[in-house]
């Protein structure tokens, strides 16, 4: 069989399995969730009654779309929402089952958000209603889950995983084992380091929002759900990480197997630096770049988080890694055959190129550095013809990646791309930079600035060795580096200028691998006197040290790695002191202060968060929202978090609780009239 042919018999066979998993789930999952309910005709509509299942006590946001008529939503004999289209209202309740009665017409569906979500309104899992009422409903531990649609949404994955590997069957091949060892290495210390303590920051501000939304993804694919309705949700944001979040959110009501998602792609990140390393420089470059990005504080906590961040340093690595290897055996590209691999590695580059735009818009800038590093590799006479076969094929692929994966783009795509722009390119809040609070801060310094700011000073110290490295030399590999870790910052000319290195996070990996690079040239330099045998050894140590103050970095900033600043700005602390950066990152440190709100606080205190935003981490314990008051002069208990923004406390309020980032203070707890004893949460 020709090479052609057994690629169509290999497709043919990918997507009948894909199928019948998906008519496999038509038959073992209840299609529509108010089936679940008992129900009698009413007319035009449908009189729906039974329970539903809240997990626990606290502000639900509670609704439904309707687009056929009026519904009408009561629970425990209260009218919760009325109304036609999409209509929700917040309101407290405890756990436990609920009456539920849901007066309907056809093509309703249930809406919700249990406390401590936000954003996008989730479809109500079957699992969460009952035909019968509360006193005789039973539900179990998988109450809010879907674990038929994770384990056939996983397996549709594996699937597309093991038919891409098996594609890449010859380029795997080619890698040396001692690669691939020391890849296995940095990558299970990577994920190792990320699954210890993976809640232990709290609730980040977005993890909600594209966890919702990716839940609600995940099942509009698995029920063949293409209407434009079932498609609006968080839809300034592309899908491909929300698809990939909403996949782990089938399994379980909380974040977990989702940020153990992004553990796993940041690892996958470090072990690919191993191998580009060894492409660019040597494998004891690539391992000591990935041991590096392993131990970078910014990228454990951008694997412990459900963000983009993770997807964009998995794909953005994945892509320079395959840029890097785009010529090798075709110096031939003249030839039909060498033509024929070229376009199949430009097809790969796109499909990556497209799953990181397809991601967040930001990543449109991993296109320009993969077509520099393809050219950089080719010969000077052939780059010509080998721009214009990867611009016909690059964009197209890309282009088809976006479209097969956010079906809002099937109808009327160009309304709904600005339409997304419209929400983009709004203004963002306000955050100090470089001694004041601003909501524009300077294009020209902003990402710089904080690139430096975080980096730990053993990492800053290799990458000036670097720059010596780079001017000596003037290797490929340097302007390689060089250019990965310049081009992300040219975000800062689009709107979205905040939140620090967040959409940099690119330029971190590359800053690991120029670190690595810059160590590696000193030792160099070293064994032209010492001898190989000592150069060695001396590479080894200088690993040794710099993987340990890594190590010791992390751990006086563990758990709250976002808030992590190196030593010339005087970490933390110093960077908050005179407002140089950002502390208090997405809401880090509230679930301690919370926490202790929740173990000291008596039943019916009164509780103000309003110094909270946004206010929605906060998961007070049950009894206690019934006592939330507005304004802190009529509080017991006062949260205030980010401490630099103005928090007007009464005069008797009283310090009884400070959270801490290596004494940088993310939030604090006041009680009156009276203090309580009580520790902090210090690093």
């Amino acid at each position: 069989m020709t090479p052609r042919g057994r690629f169509l018999v290999g497709l043919a066979a990918v997507l009948g399995a894909a199928a019948g998993l998906i008519a496999l789930r038509q038959i073992l999952v209840v299609r529509d969730p108010l089936d679940r309910l008992a129900h009698v005709a009413a007319g035009e509509r449908t009189d729906y009654r039974g329970s539903w299942y809240f997990p626990r006590a606290g502000p639900y946001v509670l609704g439904f779309e309707s687009p056929a008529g009026e519904a009408i939503l009561d629970v425990d004999g209260r009218a919760v929402a009325r109304g036609r289209g999409q209509v929700s209202a917040r309101a407290v309740f405890p756990d436990g089952a609920r009456r539920l009665r849901f007066l309907a017409p056809p093509g309703a569906r249930l809406l919700w958000h249990p406390p401590g979500r936000r954003g996008p309104l989730e479809y109500v899992p079957p699992s969460s209603l009952s035909a019968l009422p509360p006193e005789r409903a039973a539900f179990d531990a998988w109450a809010g889950t879907s674990p038929i649609d994770g384990l056939i949404a996983a397996l549709l994955a594996a699937l597309g995983a093991a038919a891409a590997l098996v594609g890449a069957r010859a380029a795997l091949r080619r890698v040396e084992p001692r690669v691939w060892v020391g890849a296995g290495l940095v990558f299970a210390l990577a994920l190792g380091v990320r699954l210890v303590d993976l809640g232990g920051a709290g609730q980040t501000w977005d993890e909600d929002v594209n966890w919702s939304a990716g839940r609600n993804y995940v099942t509009n694919w698995l029920a063949l759900d293409f209407r434009p309705s079932s498609w609006q949700w968080n839809f300034e944001h592309p899908p491909i990480t929300k698809l990939a979040a909403g996949i782990a959110a089938q399994w379980s009501d909380g974040y977990g197997p989702a940020r153990a998602l992004s553990a796993a792609l940041v690892g996958a990140a470090c072990a690919l630096l191993v191998a580009i390393g060894r492409r660019l420089f040597s494998l004891r470059v690539g391992l000591l770049a990935g041991t590096i990005a392993a131990l970078s504080p910014h990228l454990i906590a951008h694997g412990k988080i459900v963000g983009h961040e993770a997807m964009a340093v998995f794909l953005w690595t994945a892509a320079v890694l395959a840029a890097t290897a785009v010529h090798d055996g075709t110096s031939d590209a003249s030839e039909p055959a060498g033509r024929r691999r070229l376009t199949i590695r430009f097809a790969v580059i796109g499909a990556l190129v497209g799953a990181a735009v397809f991601s967040r818009f930001a990543n449109l800038l991993c296109a320009p550095l993969v077509a520099a590093i393809v050219l950089l590799g080719d010969r000077p006479g052939r780059r010509g013809r080998t721009f214009l076969l990867g611009m016909a094929v690059v964009p197209a692929v890309a282009v088809l990646v976006g479209l097969l994966s956010w079906p809002r783009l099937w109808t009327s795509p160009f309304h709904h791309l600005d339409q997304a722009w419209g929400v983009l390119s709004s203004l963002h809040g306000e955050e100090p930079f470089l001694g004041e609070v601003t909501s524009r801060p300077s294009a020209l310094l902003y990402f710089p600035a904080y690139l430096l700011a975080t980096a730990p000073l053993g990492i800053a110290i290799g990458g000036a060795l670097f720059l010596a490295r780079a001017a000596a030399r003037r290797e490929r590999g340097a302007l390689v580096v060089g250019l990965w870790l310049t081009i992300p910052l040219l975000v800062a000319f689009s709107p979205v200028r905040q939140d620090g290195v967040r959409y940099i996070i690119p330029s971190l990996i590359a800053m690991a691998l120029a670190c690595a690079a810059g160590i590696d040239g000193l030792i160099s330099w070293l064994g032209q006197k010492i001898g190989p045998r000592r150069e060695t050894v001396a590479f080894a140590a200088a690993s040794a040290a710099l993987s340990v103050y890594l190590a010791v970095a992390c751990w006086r900033v563990h758990p709250y790695y976002l808030d992590y600043y190196g030593e010339p700005v005087g970490g933390p602390a110093g960077a908050a002191r005179k407002l140089r950066f950002e502390v208090g990152w997405w809401g880090e440190g509230i679930a301690d202060a919370v926490d202790y709100i929740n173990r000291h606080a008596p039943v019916g205190a009164r509780v103000h968060r309003g110094c909270v935003r946004p206010s929605h981490l906060t998961w007070l314990r049950g009894d206690l929202w019934a006592g939330e008051v507005a304004r802190p002069n009529r509080a017991d208990w006062i949260l205030v978090y980010e401490p630099w923004r103005r928090c007007p406390l009464p005069a008797d309020a009283e310090l009884v609780h400070r959270v801490t980032a290596q004494g940088a203070v993310l939030a604090e707890v006041y009680r009156r009239p009276r203090a309580l004893p009580g520790g902090s949460r210090s690093k």
